[in-house]
């Protein structure tokens, strides 16, 4: 199967396990979305849950988004995340949003993105308070990339991903540089 039909399949299983509970997404209903047959899916990703685990896995987000020294970490992460939303039509980590309803695979996304997204960015940082800036901090990047996910045009949807860092950066900065100490 060619890149875009492998992209076809994952936007749309994204786009059905964030509309509807897991009980209620088929394979048939995500290959008439991705416009392939079911088939296809099931000799790639196996079956629903194997699909579901590629949907839940944000271990790729972690580590693409930490991939700078603390002192860059802020602007690294914020052209991450728009560039990769350029580039890819898609976002690193909104889908998450979604797993807010009941459900055991609901809970087991939430705890993924946790694991693979939150404690990567606690156990980047330093001092006191590590796991709620990661908290904060990602809470950033998820507004940012909620921002740019509905907003289609606009000024942020059209702006240089540089400027979109220079402006956005230095609040993800500030949480990764506290250190424990508070400022006055």
């Amino acid at each position: 199967m060619s890149d875009d039909g492998r992209t076809a399949i994952l936007r749309a299983a994204k786009r059905a396990f964030a509309r509807q509970p897991y009980a209620a997404v088929t394979l048939r209903g995500i290959a008439a979305d991705a416009g392939v047959s079911a088939s296809l899916i099931v000799k790639h990703y196996g079956g629903k849950d194997q699909l579901f685990d590629v949907v839940a896995d944000f271990g790729d987000a972690g580590q693409l988004l930490v991939a700078a020294p603390n002192a860059e970490l802020g602007r690294h992460a914020v052209l991450t995340l728009v560039r990769w939303r350029r580039e890819h039509d898609s976002d690193l980590m909104v889908r998450v949003v979604f797993a807010a309803g009941d459900g055991d695979e609901r809970k087991m996304m939430r705890d993924r993105f946790h694991e693979q997204v939150v404690r990567v960015f606690a156990d980047n940082l330093e001092g006191a308070d590590r796991e709620l800036r990661a908290e904060l901090i990602v809470a950033h990047l998820l507004g940012l990339g909620a921002l740019l996910a509905v907003q289609k045009s606009g000024e942020a949807a059209a702006a240089d991903p540089e400027l979109l860092a220079d402006l956005y950066g230095p609040a993800l900065q500030h949480l990764i540089d506290q250190n424990g100490q508070q400022s006055h």
